[in-house]
C-alpha cells in the first residue's frame, strides 16, 4: 500500500499507526490533524532511524504532493510508510464538512460574548471608538483572506451589528486572486460552517504575477488592494476592513525603524489615494495575536494560512522574502525583550503615540521635511 485516505485512515485502529506531519513549525502550530507528530520533511528524510517499523507511517504535507516522495523513501527504507491522499487541506475540508451540520457558529458567537468578551471583542469595540471606525449608515465591506484574523473579524462585525447603536450595513468580500480549488473550498465551507454570507469575486491576480522576477508578492499584494476596493466601490461600500492585529502594528513601528530608517506604521484608518470617498479602516488593531490563537484552539477552529499557490508549505505571504525573514527577526526580537519586561510590547505602541516633537532631529507632514533647526534660534 502506496497511500491512504481520510476515510480508510479514519477505519485503522489507533494503536497500529502513526501520523506524521512533515511541514514546518509554524504550519503545524497554526492547525495540524488530530493526534499528529510534527517531524519536518528535512529531519525525517535525514533522521528517522527511530520511527516504528511495526506500525504504519501515515506521512502527509499540506497537499499531499511533497508528502508522496517522503512515504517512497521511508518505503524503500524497509518503514511501512504510505502518503496520505490530498494531505492536512483534504483532512481540514472533511472536519469543517462534518461541523457545518452542528451549532458551531452559535458556540463561537455565545464565546465572543463570554470567554472572550474582554480580550477580543471590547477591544474591538474600544478600536472602532477610540479611533472613530464606523458612523452610522456606513457601508463596510470586509475582507476575508480565508485566515484566522479575517475570519473573526467578520464574527465579531457581526457580533457588533446585532448589538450597536447604530445602523449599518456589512458585505463579507472574498477575492479570488487564482486559489486552489481545495483553498477555495476551505474558506467557503469555514464561512458556511461559522455562518458569514460571504461574496467571491474572481480575478487573475496570481497568474499574472506568476513570471514576475522581483517581489512577485509585493505586486500582488498591490493588486490585491487595488481589486478590492474597486470590487467595494461598486458594491457601493464607503470602507474596507482588513484584519491587521495588535501585534502586526508593532512589529511593523520596529521594522520601519530599524531597517526603513522612519519612524511610521500601519495607522488605525486611512483615506483610499486612488478611491475617492473610500477609508480604510483596521477595527483589530488593539486585539493581541495571542488572544486570536486562543480563540482559534478553544473553538477547535483551523483556518488556510496561506493561499498562495506558488508553495505547497507557505506559512506566511508578506510583500517579498526579504519581508518574510524580516519579520520574523522582528517577531522574535520583541518576544525575547518581553521575557525582561512584560510591558515592551505596549511600550513600542505607545512610542508613536507619545512622539515629543521638540525632541526630534527633523520630521515629516505632508510631504514637507521640517528640522528642530527652523526654530532654534526662538526657542
Amino acid at each position: 500500500m502506496e497511500e491512504i485516505t481520510i476515510q480508510e485512515l479514519a477505519q485503522q485502529k489507533p494503536d497500529t499507526y502513526m501520523v506524521i506531519d512533515i511541514r514546518d513549525s509554524a504550519a503545524f502550530a497554526l492547525g495540524h490533524i488530530d493526534g499528529a507528530v510534527l517531524i519536518p520533511q528535512e529531519e525525517l528524510e535525514t533522521n528517522h532511524e527511530t520511527l516504528p517499523k511495526d506500525k504504519l507511517l501515515v506521512i502527509y504535507c499540506r497537499s499531499g504532493i511533497l508528502s508522496d516522495d517522503v512515504a517512497a523513501k521511508l518505503r524503500e527504507d524497509g518503514y511501512q510508510a504510505v502518503n496520505l491522499v490530498g494531505g492536512y487541506v483534504q483532512w481540514l475540508q472533511a472536519k469543517i464538512r462534518r461541523e457545518a451540520s452542528t451549532q458551531k457558529a452559535a458556540e463561537v458567537e455565545q464565546g465572543l460574548r463570554k470567554k472572550f468578551h474582554r480580550v477580543i471583542f471590547s477591544k474591538f469595540a474600544k478600536a472602532i471608538n477610540t479611533y472613530d471606525l464606523i458612523q452610522p449608515n456606513d457601508r463596510i465591506a470586509v475582507c476575508i483572506s480565508g485566515g484566522k484574523d479575517s475570519m473573526l473579524m467578520a464574527k465579531l462585525f457581526q457580533e457588533l451589528q446585532r448589538h450597536g447603536k447604530f445602523p449599518f450595513e456589512l458585505v463579507f468580500l472574498v477575492m479570488d486572486p487564482g486559489y486552489s480549488a481545495e483553498n477555495r473550498s476551505i474558506i467557503e465551507s469555514n464561512a458556511q460552517m461559522l455562518q458569514i454570507p460571504i461574496t467571491v469575486f474572481e480575478t487573475n491576480i496570481f497568474d499574472s504575477v506568476y513570471r514576475v522576477e522581483n517581489n512577485p508578492c509585493y505586486l500582488c499584494a498591490r493588486m490585491r488592494r487595488g481589486h478590492l476596493y474597486n470590487q467595494a466601490k461598486q458594491l457601493g461600500c464607503n470602507k474596507i476592513a482588513l484584519g491587521h492585529h495588535f501585534d502586526d502594528v508593532i512589529e511593523t513601528i520596529l521594522m520601519s525603524m530599524i531597517y526603513g530608517g522612519q519612524v511610521e506604521t500601519m495607522m488605525p484608518k486611512l483615506h483610499s489615494a486612488n478611491f475617492e470617498g473610500m477609508q480604510l479602516i483596521r477595527p483589530m488593531y488593539l486585539i493581541r495575536e495571542a488572544d486570536i490563537k486562543h480563540w482559534c484552539r478553544y473553538h477547535d477552529l483551523q483556518f488556510i494560512q496561506c493561499a498562495c499557490h506558488f508553495t505547497d508549505t507557505c506559512t506566511t505571504c508578506n510583500p517579498d522574502e526579504r519581508s518574510v525573514s524580516k519579520r520574523m527577526v522582528i517577531k522574535q526580537l520583541i518576544a525575547k525583550l518581553a521575557e525582561e519586561n512584560p510591558q515592551i510590547e505596549k511600550n513600542i505602541f505607545r512610542s508613536v503615540e507619545n512622539i515629543n516633537l521638540n525632541k526630534i532631529i527633523s520630521y515629516q507632514l505632508n510631504h514637507e521635511t521640517h528640522s528642530f533647526l527652523d526654530d532654534y534660534q526662538n526657542s
